[in-house]
């Protein structure tokens, strides 16, 4: 049976988050996965799973979501954006598909991610916050030292334990994960973004490294602090978590099969040594 790979673009406003959710004596949350599959079940008029490689929360964006699905029957996967797309509503497009290995897995396979967070800062009147692209950029009303940003950035670069930058109950067997790239880029008329890539992320992780960026930024947190913070392990001592809007996953990149759980086991391993000594 083919199996076909979907790159998904969404406005993450509407929906309460990619996972499908369907509570008790109610009717099913509006969710990006649970629209995807409709679409797909009406293509191929069969009964399918899709599988998404980042369960992205309610209200934050993609625009590199990547998700798979079974289909008994064969597509050219030129046709699919475009098939898939016109089921969909306006806040969500396939962008591109193609056909992978049967054993292909999403979330197994998946060796980096990244995303970006959206910021406008000295917005210090109503009329100053963003209003035509409010859904998708974030602000705060003071000013930003981004130099001391960019400083305390390079500090989260590495694989660390980052048991204070993750929701409280988080649920997670290990806390640490590898961060390859930490960048703030100032992108003009008092706007900047915030990228992040790495293995894999906590919950809430790249919303609370934001809000910890920016109140270095502010002269809340020494931007010198973040290896005493990250050490800690207290989730007090980081910085806010930004509202959803300011976040997209922006790309997501594979490996070989199960490459992407090799590397979580690793870290596993590492955690549990760096607490045997």
């Amino acid at each position: 049976m083919p199996r076909y790979a979907l790159t998904i673009a969404y406005d993450g406003t509407d929906f309460h988050g990619w996972q499908k959710q369907h509570p008790p004596d109610s009717e099913p949350l509006r969710t990006v996965q649970g629209l995807v599959e409709a679409a797909v079940e009406e293509l191929i008029r069969e009964p399918v799973h899709v599988l998404g490689a980042s369960r992205t929360d309610s209200g934050v964006h993609a625009e590199g979501q990547v998700a798979c699905f079974n289909s008994p029957r064969e597509f050219d996967p030129k046709v699919l954006p475009a098939a898939l797309t016109s089921r969909l509503p306006q806040d969500v497009q396939v962008r591109s598909a193609w056909q992978v290995d049967p054993a292909f897995n999403p979330i197994g396979d998946a060796i980096s991610k990244g995303y970006r967070y959206r910021l406008a800062y000295a917005r210090t009147t109503a009329e100053m916050r963003p209003l035509f692209d409010r859904h998708v950029t974030s602000w705060c009303p003071g000013e930003l030292d981004l130099k001391a940003m960019q400083q305390a950035a390079g500090d989260l670069v590495g694989m660390h334990d980052f048991a204070a930058m993750t929701r409280v109950r988080h649920n997670r067997e290990t806390t640490v994960r590898e961060i390859f790239d930490c960048t703030v880029t100032e992108d003009g008329d008092r706007r900047l973004s915030i990228d992040v890539s790495g293995s894999g992320f906590l919950w809430n992780m790249v919303r609370i490294i934001a809000g910890t960026l920016v109140e270095v930024g502010e002269g809340r947190i020494d931007p010198t602090s973040i290896p005493d913070i990250l050490a800690s392990g207290d989730r007090q001592r980081s910085g806010r978590t930004m509202p959803p809007e300011g976040l997209c996953l922006m790309w997501i990149r594979f490996g070989a099969a199960g490459s992407g759980r090799a590397k979580q086991q690793l870290a596993r391993a590492r955690d549990q040594a760096d607490s045997a000594e």
